[in-house]
């Protein structure tokens, strides 16, 4: 509750860095990567009689509230709408906030909790309120609370365009430019110019801090440090493009290895997470950056919406290196960078395309993941065969669809979403996607070549070198159904 009791508003962002915001159609509720807009302030009210609950209201003057309905038939998770006092809501709009870390859950009037879903559509952005049973969704019940000093001030500002309808992360990384930034609050990146240009034609880089030192790769060829020695050859970062991508880059180190957002904390129970140099088994979205430019300068982003951040201070921060989203106005320079281009292409020819897994594996490589499998990367990772070379690709890349209701599916001759799998088995194939997507007892089917019809995957999978593309049915489904008839299933 410390993070309501004094706020008037506040701004809710999930785990995966985007906002709660309620739509125009006074209805729905939905997250967003762009939180400078009115629809992402929610007033605080605190519960007479009851000192641990609160109602949060929108711009709309309606509530937050969780129902029985639920969102999808035959899936767990219920729905979370817009509501209001005089439609017999009761309960049903207040909100119990308990702390975890630096981050609040929210439970509901039901013992579940406010989730921001990951995954594929229809999950993709949509707010439920659940109990997340799988260790990878357990930090989508987490919440960062934003307070803000000044609502009435920014509630009555002008409003600027809002997207209404459900974007990808993809589609709101290109469309959303902000008008006037309405919110003062820290962290709101306010500027979504991609600064993709800056590393256009660079082949070599040097990044220097605000602090005026540069971006090192430490000679224990794993951490990641800062330095006002720019002529260091550990200063310079070779620039990877990544073809599948026109906004994400690579930067790998002297010693080969790739600059890589962590799950590690610097320090236990205080915010930023290590960046340091590695070589994954396979080219995740751990190595991956996004150049937002500010200005002359750029903020380099993680898919998981944190900035690659030089820190001052005493020790242990001072000249460390961490992926962190600041809160305060005196370290909102620390995400700034100056590009230095030391070598460019000559030609740009297109580059080779390079194995890379869209598989979200919140476990292993999620910024703010619970669990941390590994407090140290291998050495055995980087041999000498390695370095200068991506790491070869282990198992199948998987293409999938998830069907409508009766069995259709939009575009399915484009490739859709994918995923990296290892093995044979069907079963263990569908924990895989049940995990990436959150969408419990889902049916993995396979089209027939002969009549087009779907089936479920029964036998074992082809061997590991073979490219597949399959559909997924939700249990709740006529197509399902159709499949218990038939005894399918």
């Amino acid at each position: 509750m410390e993070y309501f009791n004094k706020a008037k508003a506040v701004k809710l962002r999930s785990h995966l860095g985007k906002y709660l915001v309620a739509d125009d159609d006074h209805h729905k509720l939905r997250q967003s990567k762009n939180g400078s807009t009115r629809n992402s302030i929610w007033l605080v009210e605190l519960v007479k009689g009851k000192s641990h609950h609160v109602r949060l209201r929108n711009s709309n003057g309606r509530y937050l509230t969780a129902t029985e309905a639920p969102f999808l038939l035959g899936v767990t998770g219920n729905k979370v709408v817009q509501g209001s006092l005089g439609d017999g809501w009761n309960g049903k709009l207040e909100w119990e906030p308990i702390t975890e870390g630096l981050h609040v859950k929210l439970r509901s009037w039901c013992g579940k909790y406010l989730r921001g879903n990951g995954g594929t559509l229809p999950w993709r952005n949509s707010i439920t309120h659940d109990d997340p049973y799988a260790s990878t969704t357990h930090d989508w019940i987490l919440w960062a609370v934003e307070p803000l000093e000044f609502p009435d001030k920014l509630l009555s500002s002008p409003e600027t365009h809002f997207p209404s309808s459900l974007e990808s992360e993809d589609e709101l990384r290109g469309s959303e430019e902000p008008g006037s930034s309405l919110l003062q609050s820290t962290s709101s990146d306010t500027m979504f110019r991609s600064g993709m240009e800056l590393f256009h034609r660079a082949k070599v880089v040097r990044l220097r801090s605000h602090h005026d030192k540069y971006l090192l790769a430490d000679e224990d060829e794993e951490s990641v440090t800062q330095d006002r020695n720019g002529s260091s050859r550990n200063a310079k970062w070779t620039v990877e493009l990544i073809p599948e991508f026109d906004n994400l880059l690579r930067l790998k180190s002297c010693y080969g290895k790739y600059l890589t957002a962590s799950n590690q904390p610097l320090l236990l129970g205080v915010t930023g997470r290590k960046v340091v140099q590695s070589v994954p088994r396979q080219l995740d979205s751990s190595v991956e950056w996004e150049p937002v430019r500010d200005g002359a300068q750029v903020k380099l982003k993680t898919r998981y919406g944190n900035f690659l951040r030089a820190n001052g201070g005493l020790p242990p921060w001072r000249n460390s290196v961490t992926h962190d989203i600041p809160h305060r106005t005196a370290t909102q320079d620390w995400i700034l960078w100056d590009v230095d281009v030391l070598e460019i292409h000559v030609e740009s020819p297109a580059p080779p395309p390079i194995p890379h897994s869209d598989s979200l594996d919140f476990d292993s490589y999620t910024p703010s993941a619970v669990s941390i499998k590994s407090t140290a990367f291998s050495r055995q990772e980087s041999t000498d065969s390695n370095v200068g070379s991506p790491p070869k690709l282990e198992g199948r890349t998987i293409y999938y669809h998830v069907a409508e209701d009766n069995g259709d599916v939009d575009d399915e001759n484009v490739q859709g979403y994918s995923l990296t799998f290892k093995g044979n088995g069907v079963e263990q194939l569908t924990r895989k996607f049940v995990e990436e997507t959150g969408l419990e007892g889902v049916i993995v089917c396979t089209r027939s070549p002969l009549n087009g019809k779907l089936y479920p995957l029964r036998l074992q999978l082809p061997p590991n070198n073979v490219t597949m593309q399959v559909v997924l049915v939700l249990p709740s489904s006529k197509v399902a159904r159709d499949f218990e008839e038939q005894g399918l299933l």
